[in-house]
């Protein structure tokens, strides 16, 4: 079990802050989704309250090691500042003399943010020099940006060799509610895959059918596993050179008595459009010049009757092509159908799950979304992840 920031003494102590401020942004530098920056509140605040001294860091778009004024925290810095009611100082290099000028005035129950870590090239190679740097304005280290917590940076993982360290509240949530569902599910246990390849989700695919009771296919990567089936796909996505592995890993939760589901009808078009005609066709009969974009009704059914009685559900990518609005619909009905799940854990995997659950407003009906895409698939993958690793034990 990992130190949380509660497990700290953090009173008059400078705390380097990680966080997932990498939030979009218009043409002008106006963040349009500030959801990332809410999500620190908690631990922020906590510290804050904690009379911490608080230095807050992240990353922000790829500047690739080059000071890039379009990379720059200041938005979030205002931000930061109207949602605390405080002002949030933002010093104008990383590890620099004004970084370390900023972090010596701060008072207790302060905040400050340092620039874009990424401003610096060393950060992304988890240099120890870099990592050095950073330990060097602060006394303690949390970590709370689950989103990168799947990657071995200086600021995510290299500092917590040089200070004490601990998790923030959300990265504490992560762990704590998709732990318990991989390690510990209430059942029946259902997973639902979805996204275009195969290849991006084998390993979280292997993992989970050790796991569930039921696992739900869907995106383009269902093609894959209906070609492995022998069925005519048309021009639908495939990875040729994964239909051995569908029919391996068919196999196996034959094997395992695991209830694979794959869709049963589709919504097929002859062009990769939003606006293109589109018919619904049995998924053995897809024509030929026809490609699968989305689940068909009859579809949506059989997995509305998978889930009906679950306990604990996964979500991890949409089942159709959810970029066009007219092929958005068996995405954002799996969305709807969890947010009519009574009693059950919901867990979704972060990306286009996330927004389609955003999009319904169907957000304050699940259990947790999770705030980072790779990040949960490679917790679903079984994976250690090196921002979490790094932080000390109880």
């Amino acid at each position: 079990m990992k130190k949380s920031v509660e497990d700290l003494e953090v009173s008059g102590k400078r705390v380097l802050v990680r966080c997932d401020f990498n939030v979009p942004q218009d043409d002008e530098g106006n963040i349009t989704d500030d959801r990332r920056i809410r999500e620190a509140l908690k631990t922020i605040k906590y510290l804050l309250d904690n009379k911490a001294k608080v230095i807050l860091c992240s990353h922000l778009g790829r500047p690739k090691g080059e000071v890039n004024p379009k990379y720059s925290l200041k938005p979030v810095a205002q931000r930061l500042s109207e949602l605390l009611g405080m002002e949030v100082k933002i010093a104008e290099d990383v590890v620099g003399q004004s970084a370390h000028a900023l972090a010596d005035a701060l008072q207790d129950g302060e905040a400050m943010l340092i620039e874009n870590v990424r401003y610096d090239a060393r950060e992304e190679k988890n240099d120890p020099e870099f990592s050095k740097e950073l330990a060097s304005l602060a006394e303690l280290y949390v970590n709370d940006a689950f989103g990168t917590a799947h990657r071995a940076h200086s600021s995510t993982a290299g500092v917590a060799d040089y200070l004490p360290s601990a998790v923030g509240y959300l990265i504490k949530k992560e762990i704590d509610v998709m732990g318990k569902a991989l390690e510990n599910p209430e059942r029946p246990f259902v997973a639902i895959l979805g996204g275009k390849k195969v290849s991006d989700k084998i390993s979280v695919i292997e993992n989970l059918i050790d796991k569930v009771d039921s696992l739900i296919i869907g995106g383009g990567m269902s093609y894959t596993f209906f070609k492995a089936q022998g069925k005519e796909i048309g021009t639908s996505i495939c990875e040729l050179d994964k239909v051995d592995l569908a029919k391996e890993l068919l196999a196996k939760a034959e094997a395992k008595g695991v209830r694979l589901v794959l869709p049963i009808d589709n919504v097929v078009v002859q062009e990769f459009s939003n606006d293109a005609p589109s018919q619904v066709v049995s998924s053995d009969a897809i024509p030929e010049g026809w490609q699968g974009v989305d689940v068909g009704p009859k579809t949506v059914e059989l997995y509305r009757e998978v889930l009906k009685d679950a306990k604990t559900v996964v979500w991890n990518g949409p089942v159709g092509v959810f970029e066009f609005d007219n092929f958005a619909k068996g995405t954002n009905e799996v969305a709807k159908i969890l947010s009519e799940l009574d009693g059950a854990t919901t867990i979704i995997g972060g990306g286009d799950s996330a927004a389609a659950i955003e999009k319904g407003g169907y957000a304050d009906k699940m259990t947790h979304i999770s705030t980072g895409g790779g990040a949960s698939l490679e917790f679903l993958e079984g994976k250690v992840l090196p921002g979490i690793d790094c932080i000390q034990d109880v």
